[in-house]
């Protein structure tokens, strides 16, 4: 993909990705936490099916296609987005963005032992490097909270979602892929919901509002402008701009919400944005680990 269009949909698709921790923050004072996230992927996953469906998107027409985009659901939505939602209750807008985005170098290592990829040294230093951040950041907080055992969590299952769509997703349409993980990961968390919370959901101007912009522009335009441009693209090398979302957390985090700058919380989101630069550094695997499974 050229320079000149993969910036801007990067930088667009970032900014969504950091200000939903944000926007999700809020939301909380008017919904369950499992709730709010089911719903928002259940209207994001409807909106868009309506809209592949009319637009006549070439659907899959085999049942493992389908598992396939509701195994990728389960982790990109249900997974990632459940931990984040659950996260926020304790920690930080700013804290959990941060830990969320360290799955590129969770990729790294889950590309190493279960794909068998090679890297460089100063790539190895690079997840060192981060994972340094990631301590650092965690050292903000005087005592240990779940919000950040969850934070850590959704970044494994986003590193897993980005192998998986790698491997099954150049055989899928991206707009058809979007739409239906978040519908299917909506869906599983609107279960964890009943199962696991009192749900509950507070309806008026701000909730709806709150509720239209995680749906749509946190939704719809950030997944399918990162499908669109992680098939299009390396993996490691695109994954390694997931560093800017962050960068939005915190700073929509600081503007909106009034959440201090740490100088800990700083330092140790430069740390892991210098090692997630470094271990997509020439980004190469001697082996083609991500080729679509036929």
């Amino acid at each position: 993909m050229h320079t000149i269009k993969f910036v801007p949909l990067i930088v667009l698709t970032t900014f969504f990705m950091g200000s939903s921790f944000t926007v999700g923050k809020l939301g909380l004072a008017y919904a369950s936490p499992l709730l709010l996230a089911g719903y928002r992927f259940i209207l994001a996953g409807i909106l868009m099916a309506v809209f592949v469906i009319g637009l006549r998107r070439p659907h899959p027409d085999s049942k493992r296609v389908w598992i396939r985009m509701l195994v990728i659901g389960a982790f990109q939505t249900a997974g990632v987005m459940g931990c984040i939602f659950l996260s926020l209750r304790t920690i930080s807008a700013s804290q959990s963005s941060i830990l969320t985005f360290t799955n590129p170098l969770l990729v790294v290592i889950l590309g190493t032992v279960l794909l068998k990829a090679r890297y460089k040294p100063y790539q190895w230093i690079g997840v060192l490097l981060g994972l340094t951040g990631v301590a650092i950041t965690l050292g903000t907080q005087l005592e240990v909270k779940i919000g950040l055992l969850f934070g850590l969590l959704s970044s494994v299952c986003w590193a897993v979602s980005t192998l998986l769509v790698k491997r099954w997703g150049g055989s899928i349409d991206s707009w058809v892929l979007s739409a239906y993980q978040m519908l299917f990961g909506g869906l599983l968390l609107l279960l964890a919901s009943l199962a696991l919370e009192r749900p509950f959901f507070i309806v008026n101007g701000h909730s709806l509002a709150i509720l239209l912009w995680l749906s749509v522009l946190s939704s719809i335009v950030q997944f399918a402008v990162w499908y669109y441009v992680l098939q299009r693209s390396d993996p490691g090398k695109t994954s390694a701009f997931l560093f800017l979302a962050p960068f939005f957390g915190v700073l929509t985090g600081w503007n909106v919400l009034g959440e201090p700058l740490h100088p800990l919380i700083i330092a140790g989101g430069l740390c892991i944005g210098t090692g997630i630069f470094l271990v997509n550094l020439d980004f190469k695997s001697r082996h083609a680990v991500f080729s679509e499974d036929k």
